[in-house]
C-alpha cells in the first residue's frame, strides 16, 4: 500500500469510528424521548405542522425497546443521535415495492439533535446501521420517508439508499428507499 493510500485508508477508519451506536437502555427512554421531541419540533418550526410533528412519550419510546433495538450515539451522558433497526415489517411499509430480500431490516426513526444536524452524524449513523445490519446476517436495510420537504429522501439517496416506490399511508405521502447488503 502506497503512503497516500495507507493515510486515506487509516483517516476512512478514523472517520467511522467517530460515531459509535450502542443498544439503548431503560435508563436511556426519557433522553431518547426528548430527542425525538426536539427533532419533531424542529421540523414543525421549519416545514409546518405535519405528521412529523408528534410528541415523543417515554411510553412510546419503551413500546419501541419491546419491538426493535433502538441504538444511541452519546457525547459524554448525551445522547445526540438515535435509530431504530427492526425485522418486524412496520405498518407503513408495502413489501412489494423493494427487491427480494430473505432478511431485511427496517430502519425507523433516525434523529439527530438540531444543533448538531448537517455535520454528516446523519450519514456516520446510516454507515454505523448498514454495519450493524451485516452483523446481523440482513441483506437489505429497507426505509421511509415524508415525500415532502420535511423528508429526508434526498438525504437517503445522497446516502447510497435507493428509492424504490412511492405511496400514501394515512393521507400521508412516502418515498421507500432501501439499501441492499
Amino acid at each position: 500500500m502506497t503512503g497516500s493510500n495507507r493515510r486515506d485508508n487509516i483517516s476512512g477508519m478514523r472517520r467511522a469510528r467517530r460515531l459509535i451506536l450502542v443498544p439503548a437502555t431503560v435508563d436511556d427512554v426519557q433522553s431518547v424521548a426528548a430527542l425525538h421531541t426536539a427533532v419533531a419540533a424542529h421540523l414543525t418550526q421549519i416545514h409546518r405542522q405535519g405528521p412529523w410533528s408528534a410528541e415523543f412519550s417515554e411510553k412510546r419510546v419503551l413500546f419501541a425497546m419491546r419491538t426493535s433495538t433502538i441504538f444511541v450515539a452519546r457525547k459524554g451522558a448525551e445522547i445526540f443521535a438515535t435509530l431504530r433497526l427492526t425485522t418486524k415489517k412496520p405498518w407503513a411499509i408495502d413489501k412489494r415495492y423493494f427487491s427480494k430480500s430473505r432478511k431485511p431490516l427496517y430502519l425507523l426513526a433516525m434523529a439527530v439533535k438540531p444543533e448538531m444536524q448537517r455535520q454528516g452524524i446523519g450519514r456516520q449513523c446510516l454507515e454505523e446501521a448498514a454495519c450493524i445490519a451485516r452483523a446481523w446476517l440482513a441483506d437489505a436495510i429497507r426505509i421511509d420517508a415524508y415525500d415532502d420537504k420535511s423528508g429526508a429522501g434526498p438525504f437517503y439517496a445522497c446516502c447510497g439508499y435507493n428509492e424504490v416506490g412511492r405511496t400514501v399511508y394515512r393521507n400521508a405521502p412516502l418515498i421507500y428507499y432501501e439499501l441492499l447488503l
